[in-house]
């Protein structure tokens, strides 16, 4: 079955859709290294370098659950379109700023929060698409694939390209994705979904978020999935919002030691993204959602006990993989336990719950380490993560397709 399945094609729609988000998500990757570096420019104040983050981060805890329930009444396709044209526009007023010396942390934070907003309808509209235009059997190959060029264009090569060009020309990066979200709106532009035909009467916007999260709730394995990712996000956020810090004081590395540590994550996930729908296919996603738990629970005890970067790079490696196979079983489980008239709502309570992990972490690493040292964010994480595989092991083992 599997054999067979590795040889069907996921079909012209998907290959739009893929191109569109590789496009969109190297454009990002530019911005990933040149947004530190502006910051930097501006302010050696960690707490508004750390705003920045959180300002992005905001809007899907103020809108996250709205856009959800619009995305569900509007036209997927089109809410993409025109998003990804609005992203363009703040991106391009960010770049002409930058061109102009009149970037500020006021404008930045402001351009950043636009650009959360946006985010919070482009990724739900964007997620629920890929089951419109992919058979459910061929979900997690068609997952892969994008997690692949996710981890390539956006966490491997555009990085150190976008540093790059922002110290040739500092506006030159925010130029390239700004055009980057204006030709993924174009390829998105020409996808091809049906879609069923609406409620002639639609209930109130709280009613229809309501039903969102009860669904969310009531389902053992999409409520469960969505937790333990909010606790995993909280310990990942945690000790990566001092990773700089630990590479310096603990593994005695400097900014380019810290640059390749990064990099050994997305290497690691190169071969993760590769094998993740073989591995589905093979094991199920039971062992696969217990061997995660185990890897990400070593991984912080590894870091906390690591004093060579060079161990440190083999540990983010494995996480790498990890990270990798684990996205692409939770994707596809979710995209085939979720009916279509209930993507947006609760793609956007999934979220809710995962990216204010990310929130509640990135305050909580920083707190900790200052508290207790450089190395208790990692030791605080593993301990978490600990409880979180003793309360999860069961559950995750009765887990099915």
């Amino acid at each position: 079955m599997a054999t067979q399945i590795t040889r069907r094609r996921l079909g012209p729609d998907f290959t739009k859709l893929w191109w569109a988000n590789a496009i969109s998500n190297t454009g990002d990757g530019l911005v990933l290294a040149a947004g530190p570096l502006l910051l930097a420019s501006l302010t050696s104040d960690p707490s508004l370098v750390a705003g920045a983050v959180f300002a992005q981060r905001l809007p899907w805890l103020l809108f996250g659950l709205l856009s959800g329930a619009l995305v569900d009444r509007w036209d997927r396709r089109r809410v993409v379109v025109v998003v990804n044209v609005l992203r363009g526009l703040v991106v391009g007023a960010l770049a002409l700023a930058v061109l102009t010396h009149t970037a500020n942390i006021p404008v930045i934070y402001v351009s950043l929060f636009l650009l959360g907003v946006g985010e919070t309808f482009a990724d739900n509209a964007a997620g629920t698409m890929v089951p419109a235009v992919v058979e459910a059997d061929l979900l997690p190959r068609a997952m892969a694939r994008i997690q692949y060029f996710q981890i390539v264009g956006n966490s491997l090569l555009a990085p150190p390209v976008g540093a790059a060009l922002f110290v040739s020309a500092a506006a030159l990066p925010y130029g390239i994705d700004a055009v980057s979200f204006v030709v993924a709106a174009v390829l998105t532009s020409f996808i091809r979904i049906e879609r069923p035909a609406g409620r002639p009467e639609r209930p109130h916007l709280k009613t229809e978020i309501a039903e969102g999260m009860r669904w969310l709730w009531a389902h053992n394995v999409v409520r469960l999935m969505a937790l333990s990712l909010c606790l995993m996000n909280i310990t990942l956020t945690a000790v990566m919002s001092i990773y700089v810090l630990y590479a310096e004081q603990r593994l005695g590395v400097g900014g380019a030691g810290y640059g390749v540590l990064l990099a050994t994550f997305a290497i690691g996930g190169l071969p993760g993204a590769l094998i993740a729908p073989k591995v589905f296919d093979r094991f199920g996603p039971a062992v696969l959602l217990r061997v995660g738990l185990v890897i990400e629970t070593s991984v912080h005890l590894l870091l906390a006990l690591a004093r060579s970067p060079w161990a440190a790079g083999v540990v983010m490696a494995l996480f790498g993989i990890h990270a990798a196979v684990f996205n692409v079983v939770v994707g596809s489980l979710r995209h085939r336990a979720v009916p279509d008239e209930l993507r947006g709502r609760v793609a956007s309570g999934f979220m809710l719950l995962a990216i204010g992990g990310t929130a509640v972490g990135a305050l909580l690493g920083g707190f900790v380490a200052r508290t207790f040292g450089i190395t208790a964010p990692f030791w605080m994480a593993f301990g978490a993560m600990t409880i979180l595989t003793t309360l999860a092991w069961r559950r995750f083992g009765t887990v099915r397709t």
